[in-house]
């Protein structure tokens, strides 16, 4: 069910997606037409991108050409700092400690116990996503992890409330890396995007110059296919 304003997200629940890119302008024009998003300047290096005017993801401008080019998902937290210390206790790692981003809120890098990269987000002036689960934008968001019982063990416990309260809406789910990738891909996080039509969707990824990593499959929250845009950040396409 579409949902067109978000408010308050509870912990563990993601709450926002950014996408590092080597070109910002580029990105525009390969997600506007993919998904219809328009955007506007941010602060920084940020454009914040819109779905029908609410605010659905932002696309960075990286300041260093040694950084990955990926989409990262950002989980709500009212407390980043104690989020962090909780992490580091459960067998995590820092990557970024947490820092104010203006006046927007407060937000922090970290890996779980087999390095898949995640983000904090504590909202100020920024809740997070204005529209979710319609097409063109966040759907879902799956690990793809080397040991999912651990997996389940170190989320479980970090994420109780969002993944297994009375009123949990999870939103991401624990998959075997070798499911869909090489043995060798590292664990990591993959942002689903929601579209109408999967197989019209990949021939625009492919039109605008993205390419094709994993043809649709079947899986439990839906119809699913894996793609990379035109600079080389992997995400997936999702119908339901």
């Amino acid at each position: 069910m579409a949902e067109n304003r978000a408010s308050v997200y509870a912990e563990g629940v993601p709450c926002w997606v950014d996408a590092q890119l080597a070109d910002v302008e580029a990105g525009k024009r390969f997600y506007g037409e993919l998904f219809g998003w328009t955007f506007e300047d941010w602060f920084g290096p940020f454009a914040q991108a819109l779905k029908d005017g609410a605010p659905v993801a932002a696309l960075v401008r990286k300041t260093d050409g040694r950084l990955p080019t990926v989409w990262t998902v950002y989980f709500a937290t009212p407390d980043a700092t104690a989020l962090v210390r909780r992490i580091r206790a459960a067998g995590g790692q820092v990557v970024s400690p947490p820092v104010p981003a203006g006046e927007l809120g407060v937000t922090a890098l970290v890996t779980d116990p087999e390095g898949a990269v995640f983000a904090l987000w504590q909202p100020d002036r920024h809740p997070g996503f204005g529209r979710r689960h319609e097409p063109g934008t966040f759907a879902w968001a799956e690990l793809y992890a080397r040991d999912t019982e651990a997996a389940n063990a170190f989320y479980g416990d970090l994420f109780q409330e969002a993944l297994f309260g009375p009123d949990a809406e999870p939103d991401f789910g624990r998959a075997p890396v070798s499911d869909v990738f090489s043995a060798e891909m590292p664990p990591h996080f993959l942002v689903h995007f929601a579209v109408e039509d999967v197989p019209a969707a990949l021939e625009d990824v492919t039109r605008l110059g993205g390419r094709i990593q994993a043809p649709p499959f079947d899986t439990s929250y839906g119809t699913v296919a894996v793609v990379t845009d035109n600079q080389g950040a992997s995400f997936a396409l999702l119908h339901r």
